[in-house]
């Protein structure tokens, strides 16, 4: 897939902002998952680990898709 931009209801969208939403939808039960085993609470600085874990799934599915 070539990275060019997506039509979306006669908007062009960048495919980065797309993967950006998707990354973001994988995260939410991860989140929720880490919360119920209360993982969070054991990482020094949750936030930032939060953002390193979005970043490790952005930059995955970016893989996937450049493949």
């Amino acid at each position: 897939m070539s990275f060019a931009e997506v039509d979306l209801f006669g908007v062009y969208v960048a495919p980065i902002s797309l993967m950006m939403v998707a990354s973001w939808l994988v995260l939410i039960p991860l989140r929720r998952m880490m919360d119920h085993f209360v993982l969070l609470r054991h990482v020094w600085h949750p936030a930032l680990f939060v953002l390193s874990v979005y970043m490790i799934i952005l930059s995955s599915i970016v893989l996937i898709v450049a493949r």
